[in-house]
């Protein structure tokens, strides 16, 4: 099986922040081509917010949530549950070598996935088999290479730095957004749509958001023990980072573009 680490973890601030995202904030690129009776692949569904969203707008299509390990699938049944949802099935998975069969779905879709995959190339040639032909395979991911902020605050450059190098460390690529298209080619794929869409973080309770989530993540999830463990930054220097976070949260002209690169690839 072909290994990859997740960068992030599931420490509740990383949670915290999957939870914000749903398919019309994440999946705003692929809402056109869904319609009802739909059979859906949701890959590294996550916390399930946006699985949830893609079952109501599916039903009484079914949607597969698939994630990595048991536990990681469990925050998603907590909120399929939660939301009362009767059409998700859940399963424990590799994209990179999926069980199910050809055909299997109309559409197959991975949110924030492919940049933490060993071999993403593999993973959407597995997500071309499993899609029906003339179906939809979908991805979105960050593009962080192109993150843009002000204040220009040294310490986020230094954050910056820090993640695209642990995310490298653990074979991924942190700058996906901008690969998508050539990966999508080399899987196969000759009828693909690319995109691009932005998150943006200037309004205070975003600056909350996302500076107050980072300024816990970069102290306390899998990524911190990584960086301090590695010897590529001490407690010390997260630290900083942290306060750093919290004067931009705090700054009235703070300000956070994330670029993502999108696909909408014909099977």
């Amino acid at each position: 099986m072909t290994s990859n680490v997740y960068t992030h973890g599931h420490h509740e601030s990383v949670l915290r922040s999957h939870r914000w995202r749903t398919a019309a904030n994440s999946a705003g690129y692929l809402l056109p081509d869904l319609a009802a009776g739909m059979s859906v692949l949701d890959v590294g569904c996550g916390p399930g917010t946006i699985t949830a969203d893609l079952a109501e707008l599916v039903a009484p299509g079914r949607v597969t949530a698939l994630e990595r390990t048991g536990p990681a699938l469990d925050l998603a049944r907590a909120e399929i549950r939660r939301r009362g949802l009767d059409n998700v099935d859940f399963v424990v998975d590799d994209v990179q070598h999926l069980r199910f069969g050809d055909d299997s779905f109309d559409v197959v879709h991975a949110h924030q996935v492919l940049q933490h995959v060993a071999d993403p190339v593999l993973a959407l040639r597995e997500m071309r088999r499993v899609c029906r032909r003339g179906g939809i395979v979908a991805a979105r991911d960050a593009d962080y290479a192109a993150f843009a902020w002000y204040p220009q605050l040294p310490e986020l450059d230094e954050w910056l730095a820090l993640y695209r190098a642990a995310a490298r460390a653990n074979g991924g690529e942190p700058d996906a957004g901008r690969r998508l298209l050539a990966w999508a080619r080399a899987a196969g794929f000759t009828d693909i749509t690319p995109s691009a869409s932005v998150w943006c973080h200037a309004e205070p309770a975003d600056r909350r958001y996302w500076g107050g989530m980072w300024a816990e993540r970069i102290v306390a999830s899998d990524l911190a023990h990584q960086l301090v463990d590695s010897g590529a930054a001490t407690r010390a220097d997260l630290d900083r980072i942290a306060a750093a976070w919290r004067a931009w949260t705090d700054d009235e002209d703070g300000w956070l573009s994330l670029l993502h690169g999108e696909i909408r690839c014909r099977a």
